[in-house]
């Protein structure tokens, strides 16, 4: 078997309003102008993904997805689809899909982490369906035929995002992780009203998003025990780049801290744990490269004695049903998965899928993992053709 071609769908969502919107945040970033997709450009709140298609010589093809975030990722829908149909793409064409890892040592470039998870997400659902299998079989076994769902919840005053999370948990939705890294006296104002609101069994996460200098986030820790919120981890309290700071954070609190900016591909991994500059590393297939190195952070953080959570990166029914296949496979995740995309828009498939992998979710909290060869989904081409961009995009 050979791969034959490679190519993509540019997709553009528009959204009624986007998730870091919240004119009450104060916060000490600005979120609305990097992380909204709102510019000169694009005028109103969008979604943009690069949907990826290896076709082969047998005749099966592989989808994959590659989100396009420039805030996080780095990478505009016009690079990664650039990067795929006319640099990465051709490079494969002729070779095995079915050794993924020597296909993606060979455009093992230092970055397009994004593009180059589409294409890895495309070859793992060709391998898959290949060999009869679903993606989580082919990673190693489904350890779970559910996952339980997590939301981010956006920074706003306690009340606004106490309210975000009721209005959640009329569809269901059990654990929460809302966005701080302000004043740590605020924040904790914030997080006792979403646990006043939500009761006492909800799970609750916080991502700081680097808001805190290492002394602001212990003062944090220190005045979240005194309190019955309850928390279960603080995730990224300071800058991607300072290890340090968040070693000493470490070394000083007892909540479990998280990495998720400082920790993209598994280097970051390794030099994380070499310094014990976390207890949890996030793992992300966009920011990882795909599922293949997102499975070997997972190693790292399991051979290190450390917590995995699989966390929120926008996607289609593609990404959402890659995360549940990797969560199955990975079985020992701390809490549950992220995916503040159901509350954005639905995932845009075709069958029963299209409702059971959206909100509201079953009484559990849970999403199933799809049991079909591959990543056990279809995308619906009346939905994808009328979002889909042109593919020669200026």
């Amino acid at each position: 078997m050979k791969i034959t071609s490679i190519y993509t769908t540019p997709i553009r969502i528009p959204l009624k309003c986007f998730f870091y919107n919240s004119t009450n945040a104060g916060t000490k970033r600005e979120w609305n102008g990097r992380l909204s997709r709102v510019t000169p450009k694009r005028p109103t709140p969008i979604l943009e993904y690069v949907l990826v298609h290896v076709d082969t010589d047998d005749g099966i093809q592989g989808l994959g997805e590659a989100p396009a975030d420039i805030g996080f990722f780095g990478q505009t829908i016009e690079q990664i689809q650039f990067a795929i149909d006319d640099y990465l793409g051709p490079q494969l064409v002729g070779k095995n899909p079915l050794d993924i890892d020597a296909c993606m040592d060979h455009i093992d470039y230092r970055e397009n982490s994004s593009a180059k998870s589409g294409i890895d997400l495309a070859l793992h659902d060709l391998a898959a369906k290949l060999g009869g299998q679903s993606v989580s079989e082919f990673l190693g076994g489904g350890k779970r035929d559910r996952i339980p769902v997590a939301i981010e919840i956006a920074g706003g005053s306690p009340e606004d995002m106490a309210n975000e999370c009721r209005k959640y948990m009329k569809s269901n939705v059990r654990a929460f992780k809302p966005k701080i890294g302000s004043i740590p006296e605020k924040d904790i104002e914030r997080l006792q009203a979403i646990r006043d609101a939500v009761g006492p069994d909800i799970s609750l996460r916080a991502d700081a998003n680097r808001g805190y200098s290492p002394d602001e986030a212990i003062h944090f820790c220190r005045l979240l025990e005194k309190t019955n919120v309850n928390l279960e981890l603080l995730e990224q309290p300071c800058e991607a780049w300072d290890l340090p700071g968040m070693a000493k954070v470490c070394a000083h609190v007892d909540l479990p801290i998280e990495a998720d900016e400082s920790c993209f591909g598994p280097h970051d991994a390794e030099a994380i744990i070499r310094v014990k500059a976390a207890d949890v590393l996030n793992i992300k297939i966009g920011k990882a490269g795909g599922l293949a190195p997102a499975m070997r952070i997972a190693q790292l953080a399991r051979d290190a004695g450390l917590q995995c959570v699989i966390g929120t990166a926008f996607g289609t029914g593609v990404k959402i049903a890659a995360k549940l296949h990797m969560a199955a496979a990975i079985g020992d995740f701390s809490g549950a998965v992220e995916f503040t995309e159901l509350g954005l828009h639905g995932p845009l498939l075709q069958g029963e899928l299209d409702q059971k992998l959206a909100l509201p979710l079953d009484e559990d909290g849970c999403m199933p993992v799809p049991d079909g060869p591959g990543l056990g989904i279809e995308l619906d081409p009346e939905q994808i053709t009328a979002i889909a961009l042109p593919t020669n995009m200026p």
